[in-house]
């Protein structure tokens, strides 16, 4: 009072003053922050600098954050596949592909099934539920798949997990956490449920579809076993990890160290598995890595609409 009758600007806390709880609380919590920084980001340098390190200078160790012997060799190898760019391709649509039709099918079963009025509602629920504790087993699957007629198909990578349960109950219960006044208003106004679901439950589930987005361009991303299971044979059809699992396989130690033997001019620009390993894993990490910033706001946005609800 005294500030606003002097028309004074009241003074800043300073945390020179602040008691010694709130500085051992700040110290505390800086270093446990700084430790988990390190935590996190050692990992991820470590490989990027055995990556960038000459393969045969890696075998000797005592890298850490930063390559001894700076060397590009190893990308050279893993690029230099005649497959590894029609890979990335299939990849890159499959991501695609699968990620939209993942989030669009999922979103629409979570929504029918978030309406009391839906007659199948529960059953409909349970069916998803089930599929969660139930698993038929690698080879029930496989003629499944086969008799489906999506062997040797792009579409292995599709239509399988078109509907993820953790997905559907995830958007379900976002869903149910939306104001019901919303959608009184919108039906109120004349429009019937396609509407309703494309102009007010799309738009304001943006956070939770962002999730759902992330999580199944990773899985799209990373995976290589359906590949193996049902598209091994034909090598259009092959996708970044599985190359890069089958250079992995490649590179073998043995014929590392033989080649260093038997030719000693060819010992610097050999490569070795745990050297392919590491570049494997920052080639396959990068596009992730880049992805996630730009879906970072909507997980924040999701946060502060969640806190507010009540």
């Amino acid at each position: 009072m005294a500030n606003l009758a002097t028309g004074t600007a009241p003074k800043k806390l300073s945390r020179r003053n602040a008691s010694l709880g709130d500085r051992i609380f700040d110290t505390l919590n800086i270093t446990f922050l700084c430790l988990l920084m390190v935590v996190t980001l050692y990992p991820f340098l470590n490989t990027l600098a055995l990556s960038l390190n000459r393969a045969m200078d890696s075998i000797r160790g005592g890298i850490y954050i930063w390559p001894r012997d700076l060397s590009i060799e190893n990308y050279k190898y893993v690029f230099n596949q005649s497959t590894i760019f029609h890979a990335t391709l299939i990849s890159i649509l499959r991501l695609v592909i699968g990620s939209i039709t993942t989030v669009f099918c999922s979103a629409m079963v979570a929504y029918t099934i978030s309406r009391q009025d839906f007659v199948l509602r529960k059953f409909v629920t349970i069916a998803f539920v089930l599929t969660a504790y139930i698993n038929p087993g690698l080879i029930p699957n496989y003629l499944n798949i086969r008799d489906l007629g999506l062997v040797d198909s792009f579409w292995v990578y599709i239509w399988p997990s078109l509907i993820g349960v953790f997905n559907l109950i995830l958007i379900r219960s976002f869903i149910d956490g939306l104001p019901e006044s919303i959608l009184e208003s919108g039906r109120i106004d004349g429009a019937g449920e396609f509407r309703t679901f494309f102009n007010i439950v799309l738009p304001l589930c943006l956070p939770v579809l962002a999730t759902v987005a992330l999580f199944t361009a990773v899985y799209q991303w990373n995976s290589w076993l359906d590949v193996f299971l049902y598209n091994s044979s034909n090598i259009k059809l092959s996708t970044l990890q599985y190359e890069l699992q089958k250079i992995l396989q490649n590179s073998s130690a043995s014929s590392s160290a033989a080649s260093a033997f038997s030719n000693p001019d060819a010992a610097a620009n050999a490569v070795t598995p745990l050297a392919v390993r590491a570049t494997m894993t920052i080639v396959a990490s990068v596009p992730m890595i880049i992805m996630y910033p730009f879906l970072q706001k909507y997980f924040v946005k999701g946060m502060t609409v969640g806190g507010v609800k009540g």
